[in-house]
């Protein structure tokens, strides 16, 4: 299949339309982030634009045409294994020629580069956490400035989509759970701030079970679904039956969107290659 872009990528909006996102149960609290809120406070409000601009797929992060990837990188940022690995092999040798240029880079910051081979124009590559169970806090403030630096990178480069691998919960061990609601904040975030309109897409890209699980969990909380209003009038209704329409059609695509993956997004060469921990 060619590779897909932003308009091929369903955003929430019609994840929610499909059934294949659901709201949270009533009186669910949002999860305690840095970026907060409160364990216990009300869920966001449900924002049409916002779910317009978020995406959510499964599937192999190499093969998206998008304006960037994020990379889920180790401090060399000279490769490894996984899906840092599979983005080098993809995008070819030059890509190790200008992240050795870079001189590698700290954790939870981000650098940038060319995409070479792959079809996205950047890669925006983030280095996450090894997860410290002794020390949560820490490890929250560096994914989240991994995911904050890879949004700001990718709107100063003129990005308008990017997507996010999940990062920190391969073999750094960063669980599921408290990885998703940090990451959700940090993107929640930046769209509302000063710099998040000059992003028209924001993709999150799931592969093991546990990141798909975990992001449909907490997703209805930090962007719920917009309500249909009952007492909608003949325009609306007709609206509403175009977007149905719409929905149908999207749907078909979707049904035609690559299976979920099985295995590890690497050639087979490179299937028990582990990405290497920087002391």
């Amino acid at each position: 299949m060619p590779p897909l872009t932003a308009a091929d990528i369903p955003s929430l909006s019609l994840l929610y339309k499909l059934r294949k996102l659901s709201p949270a149960s009533p009186g669910t609290p949002l999860p305690t982030t840095l970026l907060g809120p409160n364990t216990g406070s009300s869920l966001p409000s449900p924002s049409k634009t916002l779910n317009d601009r978020v995406a959510l797929i499964r599937g192999d992060i190499t093969t998206l045409a998008l304006d960037a990837i994020v990379n889920a990188a180790n401090r060399s940022l000279l490769g490894g294994g996984g899906v840092d690995g599979a983005i080098h092999r993809a995008a070819g040798p030059q890509l190790y020629d200008e992240c050795r240029a870079l001189g590698g880079c700290p954790t939870g910051s981000a650098k940038i580069t060319s995409g070479y081979a792959i079809p996205a124009r950047k890669i925006i590559h983030a280095v996450g956490p090894v997860y410290d169970p002794f020390d949560p806090a820490k490890s929250e403030r560096l994914l989240t400035g991994c995911y904050t630096r890879s949004l700001e990178l990718a709107a100063a480069a003129g990005c308008r989509s990017v997507a996010f691998s999940a990062l920190s919960t391969g073999i750094y061990g960063y669980p599921s759970q408290e990885a998703a609601p940090a990451a959700l904040s940090a993107i929640r975030r930046f769209l509302v701030g000063p710099e998040g309109s000059k992003l028209d897409k924001v993709v999150i890209v799931t592969f093991e079970m546990k990141d798909v699980e975990a992001y449909k969990e907490f997703i209805p909380l930090y962007f719920p679904p917009v309500a249909e209003d009952e007492s909608a009038t003949d325009h609306e209704e007709e609206t509403r039956e175009t977007e149905a329409k719409l929905a149908a059609e999207a749907e078909a695509v979707a049904s035609e969107l690559p299976s979920a993956p099985t295995s590890d997004p690497s050639d087979p060469g490179h299937a028990g290659k582990k990405q290497k921990q920087d002391s």
